[in-house]
Formats: C-alpha cells, sequence, structure tokens
C-alpha cells in the first residue's frame, strides 16, 4: 500500500479533494490575497522603521511558496478549465508585483 498525505489542507488540496470553486474562489483569490497584502504591509512597515532591508524583501515575498502551492493545486484540479489556469496565472503574477 502506497503512503498518502494525510488528511490536512494541503494534502487535500494537492490530491483534488476540494472542489475547484472554493479552491479558487476561497483559497486563491480571497484568502490568498489577503495573505499576500499583509506581508506587502509588513514589508511596508519594516521600510518605515528602517529595517534591513533584506528583512523587508523576506516579508514581502514570504507568501510566494504558498502562491506556487496554491496556484498548483489549481492548475491539477480535474475540472480545471483553460480560463481558469489562465486566470489563476495572472493572478501569481499580480501577486508578485503587488
Amino acid at each position: 500500500m502506497g503512503a498518502r498525505l494525510g488528511s490536512g489542507f494541503f494534502a487535500r488540496r494537492w490530491r483534488g479533494e476540494v472542489a475547484l470553486g472554493r479552491l479558487f474562489w476561497r483559497d486563491m483569490l480571497l484568502w490568498a490575497t489577503l495573505l499576500n497584502f499583509a506581508a506587502t504591509l509588513a514589508a511596508l512597515g519594516a521600510v518605515a522603521a528602517k529595517a534591513p532591508a533584506w528583512l523587508a524583501l523576506a516579508l514581502h515575498f514570504a507568501p510566494v511558496p504558498y502562491n506556487v502551492f496554491i496556484v498548483a493545486a489549481v492548475w491539477r484540479s480535474r475540472a480545471c478549465a483553460p480560463l481558469t489556469r489562465t486566470a489563476s496565472v495572472a493572478w501569481f503574477a499580480a501577486m508578485l508585483a503587488l
């Protein structure tokens, strides 16, 4: 019998057990976008507090691994349409710039 990833948040999304609507609209567009805004605000706060530049950059780019994961999970979904894939990549690019 093969090893299973478990039944946690990441494992369920990676295996495609979460509905695409929930994954795309809630997990990516709502929560991940809020996470990116929070990271950007933290980075701006670090700059305002005259913290080292590396700290501000680290704060700003901290959500990138989660962003990559959530876009990959959308792409892995069986119900994913080409428009959804395009939108997820556009969202990812916008979050890198945010």
